[in-house]
């Protein structure tokens, strides 16, 4: 009787979010340019909640015969490799080889029955974000070197949610949705079947946000791994959101962890500055306070800050949503480095310390942006640039992949996750296209417009 109910209210609400759509998405649209909102200092207009928030989702339709996404001028791709299961997150070995996180989100535990959430796993799934998770790393090789993958298999399997993979000694760690492994890696394998070795368990449990990222430290001894938080900003109670919204530090002499930086609502695409020696991270902010807000970002992670979440956003503009606030907590938020516009989904971050893309490029930041779901016009739905000089943002964003965008408002294709292969090229993983893009300097390839 209980699933009669929820499935009868299911169509209610969904009758009354396409009847108010066409009413509310003339009134909630964005107001400033999207250029506007990337950089130090974005432009930030007062709130704007609706009891409808605004709903503009792609319908997720992976690439036709000879549709391609569209590099920048001066700039050709081609397919890396396809045939893919929901492609998420990249990891180049030094000898070339490629792994790419097969992965979607677990089993969603349910404490009680949720409308809003049941019409959430609506709208993703029709963004392709539901499909059951496949639990693998596969392994890419191109070994003669032509910008195509030959070896395409299964590198280790039985996973849970799979995401982010780092090499450190002949151990390659990953992070499942529940915490970190370690598995032994010898050079030029193509497969490991060994056990997993536990090292540190990680928040788990709804799962609003379940990619946890992982990144060696630069001396080796300790691990960075993201995890989001369990809510959009805090209406599953604070008592669900102990150790989440934060990069944690482990150790891993004795695998102890520790929180290392907090108030990041969705972290992910840790990696490191190669000229500061920073660690860096990218955001997804909030959602349902108007298309104009709240800025993703990207941003040097300090040792013991607080970055706001769910209290204030972008510093210490306070979310007047949270009861009871935390003024002592928001006077020492930290304002984020970088604004990457708001509702763009940013996820993938890699510092391109490669030679292929010339010097004006060397150590500048790849993004990979999702793409909007809360926002009127769409954002993301590309790769972007950010040059960066003496360790620091150092200019507007420049656009490298887009075209994920059909002419008829489907997407082709979202980017993810983005990592520099060995001959310096951009790898991008496309887990709605089930592939993986690459892109270099050269001549412009047939594209989609």
């Amino acid at each position: 009787m209980k699933k009669l109910i929820l499935a009868l209210l299911a169509v209610l609400v969904i009758g009354i979010v396409a009847v108010g759509a066409v009413f509310l998405s003339s009134r909630e649209e964005a107001k400033v340019a999207i250029e506007d909102q990337y950089g130090p200092d974005p432009k930030l207009p007062e709130p704007d909640p609706r009891i409808l928030p605004t709903v503009h989702q792609a319908e997720a339709e992976p690439w036709r015969q000879g549709e391609m996404p569209k590099p920048a001028e001066g700039y050709a791709v081609n397919q890396f490799a396809d045939g893919l299961d929901h492609p998420r997150w990249l990891h180049v070995l030094p000898n070339g080889d490629v792994l790419v996180a097969e992965s979607n989100k677990p089993p969603q535990e349910e404490s009680s029955v949720s409308i809003r959430r049941w019409v959430a796993q609506k709208i993703m799934g029709s963004a392709g974000a539901n499909a059951p998770s496949a639990n693998r790393i596969s392994i890419l090789r191109d070994a003669d070197g032509d910008g195509e993958a030959e070896l395409k298999q299964p590198f280790i399997t039985g996973l849970f949610s799979p995401f982010g993979m780092t090499l450190l000694d002949g151990k390659l760690y990953v992070a499942n949705a529940d915490g970190v492994v370690a598995f032994p890696y010898q050079e030029g394998a193509t497969e490991i079947t060994a056990q997993p070795e536990k090292i540190a368990d990680l928040p788990a449990g709804l799962n609003h946000h379940w990619t946890k990222d992982v990144i060696a430290s630069q001396d080796g001894t300790k691990l960075y791994a993201t995890v989001g938080s369990n809510s959009n900003v805090g209406e599953n109670g604070m008592d669900i959101e102990e150790g989440r919204a934060a990069v944690h530090e482990i150790d891993l002499a004795t695998k102890q962890s520790r929180l290392f930086a907090s108030g990041l609502r969705n972290p992910n695409g840790l990696s490191w500055q190669p000229d500061s020696g920073e660690l860096w991270v990218v955001v997804n902010e909030r959602d349902e306070i108007g298309s104009d807000l709240v800025p993703d970002y990207m941003t040097s992670v300090k040792d013991g800050a607080f970055y706001g979440w769910p209290y204030s956003y972008y510093g210490q503009i306070v979310d007047d949503r949270i009861a009871p606030q935390m003024p002592d907590l928001v006077a020492k938020a930290l304002k984020p480095d970088y604004a990457l516009g708001s509702h763009t989904a940013s996820l993938g971050l890699t510092f391109n310390t490669g030679d292929l893309f010339g010097p004006e490029m060397k150590n500048g930041a790849f993004v990979g942006q999702h793409g909007s779901w809360n926002r009127i016009p769409r954002s993301g739905y590309k790769v972007i640039f950010v040059p960066f000089s003496d360790g620091k943002p150092a200019g507007p964003p420049k656009d490298i992949l887009t075209g994920f965008l059909r002419p008829d408002d489907t997407a082709a294709g979202r980017p993810v996750g983005v990592a520099i292969g060995r001959d310096g090229s951009l790898l991008v993983a496309d887990d709605v296209g089930n592939g993986i893009w690459r892109v270099r300097p050269g001549q412009d390839s047939a594209a989609l417009n």
